[in-house]
């Protein structure tokens, strides 16, 4: 943890040493960043919101590196899962209260799982490269989902891509306290079934023979065949549970926030997935924070476009990838005993 910590001030440190160059003042952005967050309660709300997503895509990162696999699907699949809540809402939007919401709900689900399901599929059976196979998924789940928004779905009220708007009875906003608690920010109450997630897999990685068989595969799928553990069983479990993860994703952004699928509405959130597991060392509980860290990135990010004269909100993006390489880079020189004696980890890196 001390290596992950020595790479993530690193990191930062770069990233300022960047905003340096670009002729702005590194301690002013650095405490942009730090404040905007908690500058009134609907920042910390926005905050909060981007948290859940990303706690939901840093599960969808984790579930599968467990088991050895590194999933970059998570765009695609919250993509499809969204995009299914919103399509299942408007088809069930007469029915009767909760019917349409919890057909939204299970729709949403099952699509984020399918999609999990076909990349752990092909690895299972055809040994396909999981990162391979997510890449291209997250093409097809984006041409897909934009096609059947503009030629099915598309809102009639409005020139944005994007569907209808649900109506009230098909969003959280009858139930939900935090919203309540928050009514200016899109924060809901997806935010305490992803930080319930993150204890949930805990348990099941360090309490469960489910969670040992996962290890073990992630370990050395070999020695595992060999010990009758069912390989390309707990491959499918990993990958389906990854896009069921991602999935939740839907929850927060159309029946907690905006009711609607809007094309283009993820600012790469699967993808920073990969960042908040990697800073947490795919320990489930530390998602919680790593998430909330990168939602503060993200949520300062906008603050910086408004009060710097040449630093866009694209620069949250730099510094996530400086991150990652700073993060990545502890990693591999832990892994080669380069920053001192450390514990020897399996094939895959951290586990």
């Amino acid at each position: 943890m001390i290596k992950t910590l020595l790479g993530l001030i690193v990191g930062i440190s770069l990233s300022l040493i960047l905003v340096f160059f670009l002729g702005e003042n590194p301690i002013q952005v650095f405490l942009i960043l730090v404040k905007s967050g908690f500058a009134s309660k609907e920042d910390f709300g926005i905050a909060l919101y981007y948290t859940t997503t990303f706690i939901f895509t840093g599960l969808a990162v984790s579930i599968p590196l467990k088991a050895g696999l590194f999933n970059i699907g998570g765009e695609g699949q919250m993509t499809v899962a969204c995009f299914t809540a919103a399509a299942a809402g408007l088809l069930t939007a007469t029915w009767p209260f909760p019917t349409g919401i919890i057909i939204s709900i299970l729709s949403a689900i099952v699509a984020g799982l399918l999609w999990g399901f076909i990349p752990g599929w092909l690895k299972a059976n055809k040994n396909s490269h999981e990162v391979i196979v997510t890449m291209m998924l997250n093409f097809i789940a984006t041409a897909v989902t934009s096609w059947l928004t503009l030629s099915c779905f598309r809102s009639t009220t409005t020139q944005n891509p994007e569907t209808t708007t649900l109506p009230d009875q098909l969003k959280f906003t009858s139930i939900d306290f935090i919203t309540k608690n928050f009514p200016n920010s899109p924060v809901n109450i997806s935010l305490i079934l992803s930080i319930i997630l993150c204890f949930v897999f805990y348990f099941l990685y360090e309490k469960t023979i489910w969670g040992f068989k996962l290890k073990c595969v992630g370990e050395n799928i070999t020695a595992a065949d060999k010990n009758k553990i069912d390989t390309k069983k707990i491959i499918l479990q990993a990958m389906s549970l990854a896009g069921l993860c991602a999935g939740l994703v839907s929850l927060n952004e159309v029946l907690g926030s905006s009711g609607k699928f809007q094309i283009g509405f993820s600012a790469e959130y699967g993808f920073v997935g990969i960042a908040v597991c990697m800073l947490a060392r795919n320990n489930p509980l530390a998602i919680i924070l790593s998430a909330f860290f990168f939602a503060l990135l993200q949520k300062g990010a906008s603050d910086l476009a408004l009060e710097t004269q040449k630093i866009t909100r694209d620069y949250a993006r730099v510094i996530q990838a400086v991150l990652i390489l700073s993060i990545a880079s502890s990693l591999f020189l832990e892994k080669f005993n380069l920053l001192g004696k450390t514990e020897q980890k399996g094939p895959h890196g951290v586990r």
